[in-house]
């Protein structure tokens, strides 16, 4: 449909390829990724599970759900995702909730759901879902709505900071400031008053102060944080280790499977600090190589998000880019030690089911969408289809 006044004039819809340096760009990204899961994953899949493949062969598992996820999101009319946003926001903000109260632990944290043996963090279908369900209300509200502090940006800050306050509730900081951020960023897309923003978000961080100091274990992370090595056997350890593998990597690394620090030395190895993984094994190269990726993928996705034909199918992907740039730099900031510790995955290289599939079936939105400007000789109206 065409948008004409206050008539709406059928029309179909046309549509080009895909984004060829887009998918890519993400296939290079998760076949290195499962390359690397194999390397770090090895001596702890062997020590805990007694089968060095146990890791790789679920994450190879769940890169088949991902690719029939984005195969399924990258085919769908987009008019669906549109129309049903708001439900799929509410369904994922109850999950969150559920959590609370059955939720299962891990890492010191409760952020879960258990099913039998399968096992998936809600918090990861609530990223996508909030960006898509503010994109939906944005492109329907009369233009220049949202610059209404109001009546416009006010209702988004409280959706965002019910979601927020939940998931600091879970012990999931880093997951509300991904969140948080990548929310706001969706909303300044869509014409927010920038002062307004601006306040807004000093007081989002303000709030986010409080919420990291009065919890006595993410006070001992900033502490150790500041100083690793007063607390090298316990909150600083991982730190402490991660910089091992960092330094010891060097220029061109120890070579591809030789890390001495998955040997059971760095927790996590083979998820969230997959990263200093890459950097022993394949030193400063492999880590440049791995930035170069990300800052292609958010780059090309940001082409596609300026160039997609309407405002919630450009919302929406820029949405899906920053959750995977703000999800690099989080989880580069912990490794490096620029920033405290948190749990946050590596999007394509960490281990892990929920965040791969739910992060590949945003990736076949992004792919859709670019099905609606590989024609680029279209008039601007034409673009204008309401899907």
């Amino acid at each position: 449909m065409i948008e004409k006044g206050t008539k709406c004039v059928k029309q179909k819809r046309k549509k080009g390829s895909i984004d060829i340096p887009f998918l890519t760009i993400m296939l290079v990204m998760l076949i290195f990724g499962l390359i690397m899961v194999f390397s770090a994953s090895a001596p702890s899949a062997f020590y805990q599970e007694g089968d060095k493949l146990y890791y790789i062969k679920r994450q190879l598992i769940f890169s088949a759900i991902g690719f029939v996820a984005m195969f399924v999101t990258m085919r769908m009319d987009l008019r669906i995702i549109k129309q049903f946003s708001g439900v799929l926001c509410i369904i994922s903000f109850a999950l969150l909730l559920l959590v609370l109260v059955i939720g299962s632990s891990g890492g010191g944290a409760q952020r879960w759901l258990a099913i039998g043996p399968i096992r998936f963090q809600p918090s990861e279908l609530a990223k996508f879902a909030l960006i898509f369900y503010f994109a939906k209300r944005i492109s329907e509200q009369p233009k220049n709505t949202i610059q209404n502090f109001t009546r416009g940006l006010l209702p988004y800050i409280g959706i965002i900071g019910a979601f927020v306050g939940v998931m600091i509730l879970q012990d999931h900081l880093s997951g509300a400031v991904v969140i948080f951020i990548s929310s706001m960023i969706v909303l300044l897309a869509g014409g927010a008053n920038l002062l307004h923003f601006a306040v807004m978000g000093g007081i989002g961080v303000v709030a986010l102060i409080p919420a990291a100091l009065l919890e006595s274990y993410r006070f001992k992370r900033l502490l150790a944080f500041w100083d690793p090595f007063a607390d090298k056997l316990g909150d600083g350890y991982q730190i402490i280790q991660g910089l091992y593998a960092i330094a010891s990597g060097g220029l061109f690394g120890l070579g591809l499977g030789q890390s001495r620090q998955k040997f059971l030395y760095i927790p996590e190895a083979h998820n969230d600090y997959i990263y200093a993984i890459i950097c022993e094994e394949l030193g400063f190269v492999g880590a440049l190589a791995v930035a170069i990726l990300f800052l292609l993928l958010v780059t090309r996705g940001i082409y596609i998000a300026i160039h997609a034909p309407n405002t919630f199918t450009r919302l929406s992907v820029f949405g899906v880019i920053s959750v995977i740039g703000l999800q690099y730099i989080v989880n580069v900031g912990v490794v490096t030690a620029s920033i405290p510790n948190t749990g946050m995955q590596l999007p394509f290289f960490s281990a892990g089911g929920s965040s791969l599939i739910f992060i590949m079936a945003a990736m076949g939105v992004v792919l859709n969408v670019s099905q609606y400007i590989s024609t680029g000789g279209k008039k601007a109206a034409e673009k204008e289809k309401a899907l």
